[in-house]
């Protein structure tokens, strides 16, 4: 048992090791939050995610704009895999003053995968249920939450960048709680891993939100969706503070989104713009 822990902390980065300890965190006796979050776990989950982060040398820009307290950060979601998320947990643990633990709002589906589930939640991560969001947010959490869904993540390429249609629960919730949204541009996972084509029945068939059709298969087999070394550009916006009722009507809240989902835009066309290639 001690060997175990012995491996442990020679695996943990020591400036994950520090930013964990400078995050409060409220644990039971055995050293889990109600959604099992476990703050030793969570830094030999982030040093490894920081390998991860280093792969795409991500450009952070604006980070300082996440403000003290409950804060909801909202981008865009791409890539296939939730890559954006890891990069943006990443740099607000590392990044950030004071260091933030992001809490990311999973897809439904990502309990019933094998030992992901386990490191999500230990991690943070936690099922994308606006009770659980409300709960954290009074607890003043920094929540990360992708209101296009898996439609977001698996675009294919001739749609990269295109914004799916926003989901009103995140507004509803910054209206009930009083929370500031930060919103978020990030450019560099739409090429890290390509899809031209989403087969719906496969998807269907295996339980998964979607299915990504790589232009490498089948000259590469499973290591066409190996993700490319892309550069990551991550511009945090300035955070948007709105008010009024949050059981509004349907049209006054998506009046709300289309501000946030506007500010994101803005950020990705500033991301793009900025790049001078894929890989820089």
């Amino acid at each position: 048992m001690s060997g175990g822990r012995g491996l442990m902390q020679w695996a943990v980065d020591p400036e994950v090791d520090r930013a964990v300890d400078a995050v409060p965190n409220r644990v039971n006796g055995l050293g889990y939050d109600p959604w099992g979050f476990n703050p030793q776990a969570a830094k030999l989950y982030f040093s490894i995610a920081r390998h991860i982060y280093a792969y795409f040398r991500p450009e952070i820009v604006g980070i300082e704009n996440l403000p003290p307290g409950r804060v909801l950060i909202v981008p865009n979601h791409s890539g296939q895999l939730p890559l954006d998320g890891l990069v943006i947990a990443v740099a607000c643990l590392l990044h950030a003053q004071p260091p933030r633990l992001v809490r990311a709002m999973a897809e439904r589906w990502f309990p019933t995968l094998p030992w992901v589930n386990i490191a999500f939640s230990r991690s943070g991560v936690v099922v994308g249920d606006p009770i659980n969001c409300k709960n954290l947010l009074e607890a003043d959490n920094a929540i990360l939450v992708f209101p296009e869904g898996a439609r977001g993540c698996g675009k294919t390429f001739q749609h990269r960048y295109q914004l799916e249609e926003f989901g009103r629960g995140f507004m509803r919730l910054a209206l009930q709680t009083g929370t500031p949204i930060v919103p978020v541009g990030v450019v560099g996972a739409e090429e890290s891993i390509i899809s031209v084509a989403n087969l719906r029945p496969l998807a269907r068939l295996v339980g998964m939100p979607y299915a990504p059709v790589s232009p490498l298969l089948p000259l590469l087999g499973p290591l066409a969706y190996l993700p490319l070394p892309t550069r990551f550009h991550v511009h945090f916006g300035k955070p948007l503070v709105f008010d009024g009722p949050f059981d509004d009507e349907d049209t006054e809240i998506d009046r709300k989104v289309a501000v946030v989902k506007d500010a994101v835009a803005g950020l990705l066309r500033k991301g793009r713009a900025q790049r001078r290639g894929w890989f820089t």
